[in-house]
């Protein structure tokens, strides 16, 4: 019987499984590697280091645990948009510029829009210029770093700089293109030729190819360095929390994935092509479908944060915050610890609780950042709705859904349900799912079946709906202020 061997590139760690056409999971391995920040604003991965060596590692660890199975085919994914220039021959010249969390191209994002002006923006290519889009940081590199791009011949994100050590090919999906704004055209499914010619003269963008269709096979090179069989195909794969969205069945219009990690990520599947100012609107991982995305810049990161800083477990948190009730004692936090991405696009927004008194403790403050993280769930379903978004499925990934109660607390905001998939680890059994369906071994279907259902609870509903509208009353209350205390903290 053949494997299918799915590979993640993440923030922090690079993710790989093994599994049979029926999903079944054979073996996981995880290898940890670091975000650079050599300046502040900057996030920075070394693409040889961290996304070749790591998937070579990984794949290296679970090769001996197939059993003497074949690896039918190899699907991957990572980070992204990213930004990671490389010469004509896919050598790259400096680490890659990573998604988002890297604000370094802020000034490039204000010429550029009023270059181009936000409206046509939005309305080629469905999303506006914010810290996610790639091509203010292709023009922030031709301007600070000229004898890099004077070198550059390629752009590669990361799952298409894996695909090209595999395979010698140099692609990218369409869905990660829909990411390089203002670059790609989501209506013709093209790149915006006189715009590129503009920003970024002199690049060879790569040729387009869906997520899930066979981009090459392993040469050999690739495979003395990983072990896999030279000729085994390879997807052309995608952005991550696009195969995790594949992996638990997030695929048909009306979908939603809420993602609990570091960052609360969002996607919506859409029948047809839909945009909004305060959302990323991308197309699909199949062909036919488009995607409304949004993302909290902290969620995870600010519980983290009040772990590091109490000194306690998760466990006594999470209890402590369960006993604290809803509301928190009279808490609501702002959870904006690092700005805000949708549907604010706030980089100087900052974080905020309100109603503290001596009689709070750390449980108070842990239920607030739940909450919060809710509310600012339900602000980004609001603005998807607003888009045309109908919402009909959330489904609930990640590690934030382990122990309940976070998942809890989204479900009660919201007053809907959430059904959990039986298998949540990550984008890489996404990637196995797109490399079994590119081998004919697998059509999907019952691919990952629910566990469960998060019911959500009436009578705290009603004592949210009030707390929700305190909470979105708060940023345009004191967003001056917030604004200052930013600039402020900017200075020597």
């Amino acid at each position: 019987m053949s494997l299918l061997l799915g590979v993640d590139i993440g923030t922090s760690s690079t993710k790989g499984v093994l599994t049979t056409p029926d999903g079944t999971v054979v073996a996981t391995a995880v290898r940890e590697h670091a975000v650079s920040r050599p300046h502040p604003g900057w996030a920075e991965h070394d693409a040889r280091e961290v996304w070749w060596e790591g998937f070579a590692a990984v794949t290296r660890e679970l090769l001996p645990q197939a059993g003497g199975e074949p690896v039918a085919a190899v699907g991957v994914s990572g980070i992204g948009p990213c930004a990671l220039p490389a010469t004509a021959a896919g050598e790259p010249l400096r680490p890659a510029i990573l998604y988002g969390v890297d604000t370094r191209a802020v000034a490039e994002i204000e010429e550029l829009t009023a270059r181009y002006g936000a409206e046509a923006i939005v309305s080629r290519g469905g999303s506006p210029l914010t810290t996610q889009a790639v091509g203010p940081k292709l023009a922030w590199l031709r301007r600070h770093e000229p004898d890099v791009w004077e070198r550059t011949g390629r752009l590669f994100m990361a799952s298409s700089y894996l695909v090209h050590e595999l395979t010698g090919v140099y692609v990218l999906d369409h869905h990660s293109a829909s990411q390089c704004s203002p670059l790609y055209d989501s209506r013709e499914h093209a790149w915006i030729g006189e715009w590129a010619r503009e920003i970024a003269p002199g690049l060879d963008l790569p040729p387009l190819a869906w997520p899930g269709e066979v981009a090459g096979t392993v040469t050999e090179a690739a495979a003395e360095r990983t072990g896999l069989a030279v000729g085994t195909p390879v997807v052309a794969g995608t952005i991550d929390a696009w195969a995790e969205a594949v992996s638990v069945g997030v695929t048909e219009p009306g979908d939603v994935m809420v993602m609990y990690g570091t960052t609360m990520f969002l996607i919506e599947v859409l029948a047809s092509r839909r945009t909004y100012p305060g959302l990323w609107g991308t197309v699909g991982v199949t062909p036919g479908t488009y995607d409304l995305a949004a993302g909290m810049a902290t969620s995870g990161a600010v519980t983290d944060w009040l772990r590091q800083l109490t000194g306690a477990a998760y466990e006594e948190l999470t209890e402590e915050a369960r006993a604290a009730g809803y509301g928190a004692g009279g808490l609501i936090m702002l959870p904006y610890f690092a700005g805000e991405r949708t549907p604010l696009f706030d980089p100087d927004a900052r974080g905020l609780v309100l109603g503290l008194t001596l009689g709070h403790g750390r449980g108070h403050l842990y239920r607030a950042a739940l909450e919060g993280t809710a509310f600012g769930v339900r602000h980004n379903l609001e603005a998807m709705r607003s888009a045309g978004g109908e919402a009909r499925r959330l489904v609930a990934v990640g590690g934030g859904t382990k122990g309940g109660l976070w998942t809890q607390i989204v479900s009660d905001v919201l007053g809907r349900p959430q059904v959990i998939p039986s298998v949540t680890i990550g984008a890489c059994y996404g990637d196995a799912l797109l490399a079994a369906r590119a081998a004919g071994l697998s059509d999907g279907e019952g691919w990952n079946p629910p566990a469960g259902t998060v019911e959500p609870d009436p009578a705290a509903g009603e004592i949210y709906a009030e707390l929700y509208r305190l909470y979105r009353d708060l940023y345009p209350a004191t967003r001056d202020a917030a604004h200052a205390l930013a600039a402020f903290s900017r200075e020597p």
